[in-house]
């Protein structure tokens, strides 16, 4: 029976020890890509890439604004997700906004139960 292709768990050390033109790796939305190959093809220019090169280049692609293929494009050269450890907790916008929704509903929910209690 053939083993499923389970791609490699990467630290963030690693991902930094990629950091030239011709040696480059980056992390979005905690998977890495080698990109190395791609430099030269990248539409933003090559230094766009060597900015970024050896860290998590997610804020950067997010800002850009990339286009659905080139997320498509990208799978090309995944190589494995970031390591647990490294990862940063992101949480939606839609679910933040609905703790942040929620934890004021409680706060006015006891303030007025507080206000009612206390004219009693």
């Amino acid at each position: 029976m053939a083993e499923a292709n389970v791609q490699p768990e990467i630290t963030l050390a690693t991902v930094k020890e990629h950091n030239k033109p011709n040696d480059l790796w980056v992390v979005i939305d905690n998977k890495v890509y080698n990109l190395t190959k791609f430099r030269s093809e990248h539409p933003g220019g090559e230094e766009t890439l060597d900015d970024a090169a050896g860290r998590d280049a997610t804020k950067d692609f997010e800002d850009v604004g990339h286009s659905s293929e080139a997320r498509e494009m990208m799978k090309k050269y995944y190589i494995g997700d970031l390591a647990k450890r490294d990862r940063k907790v992101q949480l939606p916008v839609r679910e933040t906004g609905i703790i942040l929704g929620a934890l004021l509903i409680g706060i006015v929910a006891v303030y007025l139960i507080k206000r009612n209690i206390l004219k009693n």
